[in-house]
């Protein structure tokens, strides 16, 4: 997610994954309109966090 910041005042007003975005801040009133640089397409075959250990594996004691 990325953190959305006021043009203006630096006010944190969102953490967001967007597209578009417009946002009034409530501190000093400015309208943030923002657009994704580029889109992040999925990874398809990509393996999960859980899908990678393996069964029976164990850390070596130090």
């Amino acid at each position: 997610m990325e953190t959305v910041r006021c043009g203006a005042c630096n006010r944190k007003l969102a953490e967001a994954e967007f597209t578009r975005l417009a946002i009034k801040c409530p501190r000093c009133g400015t309208m943030n309109q923002m657009m994704a640089t580029s889109h992040r397409p999925a990874r398809h075959g990509a393996s999960t966090q859980e899908e990678t250990h393996h069964a029976g594996h164990t850390s070596p004691d130090l």
